[in-house]
């Protein structure tokens, strides 16, 4: 049976953030999805139907700058920090106690500031090509440099320059192998960002303007699964390196894949996703709730 799809407007402090929700709220687990650099919460979309008849509720937040969550001038929020206080309010907001955050690249650091700044909202965390932040400060001196340099770009040759550049970035070489029909839809979720909105996420969010995460990570209690692309070497690395530096970690190589597993290997993804779920749901049957007395996704 296909999920329920619900799709809010949710104002935080100012901010409208545009939010997807998939499943009912009898669903066992609820995880929070959160895209990378230039995505959306369609991203998640291949994804929706399996987690649905795994009896798992999905809710895909557009973050700051993209998809149709606001593109505000003020840079301080878009701060992973401020994300993270607005996505817990986004929680409480959709009747949700506690949820799994998943996700992605630019998501994944956002989800592990958000298990950071909310523990008792986070039940587990799983990130896909993860990393920390840049801890050398000339080196992320460095890259804030280039992130202004991109942005820059990106606000005076538009969109339509942007996509293509983006595509042609090495760490994306495995996706030239999908099938036209992915990378297609892929192109057109991208075509629709704004670039005012991408210039300001990477001058106020980017990995040059926010601080490496490594030395909190010991303060992460929740279990974590890391998940990395076999071709993607530096993200196995990054991966094996934060899974060393957690209390409860594990980590999942998928063969034939490249920077975005979800994209290349949705059934591989998901698998990995689904066995982490259920393992922390054998090690904490009880758990805390998942659902606060109110809520406004479908039933």
């Amino acid at each position: 049976m296909r999920g329920c799809v619900d799709r809010h407007r949710i104002d935080v402090r100012g901010m409208s953030y545009a939010v997807r929700v998939h499943g009912g709220v009898a669903a066992s687990a609820t995880a929070v999805l959160l895209h990378g650099f230039a995505g959306s919460a369609d991203d998640w979309r291949e994804i929706d139907e399996p987690l649905a008849a795994a009896g798992v509720r999905t809710i895909a937040i557009d973050l700051p700058g993209h998809g149709g969550t606001d593109a505000p001038t003020d840079l301080s929020r878009y701060a992973p920090d401020e994300t993270a206080d607005d996505l817990v309010s986004i929680l409480s907001a959709l009747g949700v106690g506690r949820a799994h955050w998943v996700g992605y690249s630019m998501g994944a650091r956002i989800a592990l500031r958000t298990a950071l700044h909310a523990p008792a909202r986070t039940a587990a965390l799983v990130l896909e090509s993860a990393s920390t932040g840049i801890p050398d400060h000339d080196a992320r001196a460095e890259r804030r440099v280039r992130d202004e340099a991109l942005a820059s770009e990106i606000e005076t040759r538009g969109i339509e320059w942007f996509v293509p550049h983006w595509e042609s970035q090495p760490i994306f070489a495995t996706q030239a192998s999908l099938p036209a029909e992915r990378q297609e839809a892929q192109r057109a979720r991208r075509l629709r960002q704004r670039p005012e909105g991408l210039a300001c996420s990477l001058r106020g969010s980017g990995q040059g303007a926010t601080p490496d995460l490594t030395p909190q990570l010991g303060a992460i209690a929740c279990p974590v699964h890391l998940i990395a692309g076999a071709e993607d070497a530096p993200y196995v690395e990054h991966a094996r390196r934060i899974a060393g530096a957690l209390r409860s970690a594990s980590v999942r190589i998928v063969p034939e894949a490249g920077h975005n597993v979800h994209l290349e290997r949705p059934e591989e993804f998901t698998r990995a996703l689904l066995d982490h779920l259920a393992s922390v749901r054998r090690e904490d049957p009880a758990g805390a709730p998942s659902s606060l007395p109110r809520s406004l996704s479908c039933p």
